[in-house]
């Protein structure tokens, strides 16, 4: 295409609001010329459509840019979009001597990244998101921001990492000076009181676990919050915090939005399990999968010095056995993994007591690692606690590693009559409460900083997430439709049945159930 030529691309949003502060405007084209695509400030010019999600717990508006060769970009809300006459700045840090050297500090506003990386040359151009980064124009002066930081959820590692970052990518990169963490979770907007937070204060937490915050789970009263957000004059928000955490964040934002507040609130995703949908990997799940090493290594030591020894290590997962998975394939001692994807059973030919009795035969022992979801479906009604949930609305599940302990035991006492030494391990809240590794540092750091750059440029009800490689604003309905899970078709599973040579525990028929895609309801 020349440069004279027009490329025309239909920019859609879609709101939950019947709001004043929204303009009911006419359709419209946006005309721009080659690859470039519409400015913030055209953005608040669109036509605006109120559409309900009805299939999410916390509604979200969707900016959605369709280009040609089918060009889909989910963009996040920005300021101009219900704020047009909002003042800009130019950035403090073309002034900051850390980045003088820095040939192209700066982030095209055009920058976009693609979901899907591997393509077919006739594959259309497909989804993409907003590259983070920093921008030539804020939309805050350093002297008026009153940023403010919550953790919600259970501990990971890394959370004081994230702390630290925000604080200190504030103070040094845009010179902000009034910084406070609200204590103990969701609930402590309206009753806790805040702790000032400085570049001093925050100097050695990440050498700690957990977060200096606190936290805790539930306690989500969006009206609440935002009057006291209103009440105090914060005008950032940064909430950390894995799936639920992120649905809050994204009604604080719609309650925010409603009101005409000139209040950014950005979202850091966290989740120990890895189970956040579209971006690459979670914060702190390199940290869980190094430590799960330690337990793995012991439970070996321990089935190998015993005759007929085995070792059962429980790791976290919940609905996803990421941790599992990667703990087992970089450990090389593990010989059975039972993820909550993958059903197993226990009796009959290719059974796991089958596998279990088979690798005692050959090798004197064996080690287990089960997931803490796994094999759910298995456990007795008159034990189950599926039905509870705790304060977050997850599904509070029995202790599956101590119930398949005592599976075992009783099936070679019993029906054996095998001598057997088994070993139990549940390395859980050691894992979740350690300080996160290098590796992990560094990527809360970047986390960390590419949030700050998107609130500082107008960027709202975003969660900052790595997308193939690359930094990028997301919007929160994007997080919190779905969680990955492991794919037991997949290569990486294909891999990790070839390291412990254990069974699949799934039929022929069952395996091409999965791999044949269903028609769609008609």
């Amino acid at each position: 295409m020349s440069t004279e030529a027009v490329e025309t691309q239909q920019v859609v949003v879609e709101s939950d609001y019947d709001s004043p502060t929204w303009r009911q405007l006419s359709d419209f084209s946006v005309a721009v010329t080659g690859n470039n695509f519409p400015s913030h400030a055209s953005y608040a010019d669109l036509r605006l459509s109120s559409v309900r999600d009805m299939g999410s717990v916390a509604r979200a508006d969707r900016k959605v840019v369709e280009g040609e060769f089918g060009y889909v970009l989910e963009d996040v809300p920005h300021f101009t979009d219900y704020l047009p006459d909002v003042p800009t700045y130019p950035n403090p840090l073309q002034d900051n001597p850390a980045y003088s050297v820095v040939k192209k500090y700066f982030v095209n506003e055009d920058d976009t990244v693609p979901q899907k990386i591997v393509v077919q040359k006739n594959s259309p151009r497909g989804i993409h998101f907003r590259r983070a980064g920093p921008r030539q124009r804020v939309y805050f002066e350093p002297e008026d921001v009153y940023a403010c930081i919550v953790t919600c959820g259970g501990l990971c590692p890394g959370l004081n990492t994230v702390i630290r970052e925000i604080v200190c990518g504030l103070s040094y990169m845009y010179g902000v000076k009034k910084i406070v963490g609200i204590q103990g979770g969701y609930r402590g907007f309206y009753s806790r009181n805040t702790i000032p937070l400085t570049p001093k204060s925050v100097n050695d937490i990440h050498k700690r676990g957990g977060t200096i915050l606190g936290t805790s789970r539930g306690g989500h009263d969006a009206i609440k919050i935002v009057d006291n957000i209103q009440d105090r004059g914060i005008n950032q928000v940064y909430i950390i915090g894995g799936d639920g955490t992120q649905k809050g964040a994204s009604v604080i934002f719609e309650e925010i939005q409603r009101r005409g507040l000139e209040v950014a609130v950005a979202g850091i995703p966290k989740t120990i399990d890895n189970d956040i949908a579209v971006i690459d990997k979670s914060f702190g799940f390199d940290t869980a999968v190094e430590e799960a090493q330690r337990a793995i290594n012991a439970a070996h030591v321990e089935s190998e010095s015993v005759e007929n020894g085995i070792g059962v290590v429980k790791l976290m997962g919940r609905f996803s056995g990421f941790i599992a998975m990667y703990a087992t394939l970089a450990s090389r001692d593990v010989d059975c993994c039972l993820i909550p994807e993958s059903p197993f059973y226990l009796e009959g030919r290719g059974g796991l007591f089958e596998y279990i009795e088979k690798r005692l035969k050959d090798n004197g022992h064996m080690v287990i690692v089960v997931a803490e979801g796994a094999g759910q479906e298995l456990i007795a009604d008159s034990v189950r606690s599926m039905g509870h949930e705790d304060a977050s609305g997850n599904k509070l599940l029995l202790d599956v590693g101590l119930w398949l302990s005592q599976k075992i035991k009783n099936y070679f006492t019993s029906r054996q009559r095998m001598t057997i030494n088994l070993k139990y391990i549940d390395p859980t809240y050691m894992i979740r409460a350690i300080p996160s590794n290098a590796s992990d540092n560094v990527y809360c750091t970047l986390l960390a900083q590419n949030a700050v750059h998107g609130a500082m440029a107008g960027y709202t009800g975003f969660t900052i997430g790595v997308v193939n490689g690359r930094h990028t604003y997301i919007p929160f309905y994007r997080v919190t439709e779905k969680r990955n899970k492991v794919i037991i078709t997949d290569r990486m599973w294909a891999r990790l049945l070839s390291s412990t040579n254990q069974p699949s525990f799934l039929s022929a028929e069952y395996i091409e159930e999965i791999k044949t895609p269903r028609e769609p309801p008609k």
